[in-house]
């Protein structure tokens, strides 16, 4: 039995080369969209701000408490 994937040479099997990048023939290899990003989800990126910083005060509790108890 024969590995179609045992070949040394990227992209043996394509059918138009190592040069065809998908934009032609109505496919894209890379998967790039026409669509435009939608809006940027400010309530989401304040609510993992504020996740952080509620982690970096959590933290430096735990470090104010182990200097505080080892003195």
């Amino acid at each position: 039995m024969s590995d179609p994937h045992a070949s040394d040479q990227p992209m043996t099997g394509e059918p138009h080369g190592l040069e065809d990048h998908g934009e032609d023939h109505g496919h894209d290899d890379h998967a790039h969209s026409d669509e435009a990003l939608g809006p940027i989800d400010w309530p989401a990126y304040g609510a993992g701000v504020l996740g952080l910083v509620i982690g970096l005060v959590i933290t430096w509790a735990f470090v104010l408490s182990k200097v505080v108890a080892s003195t």
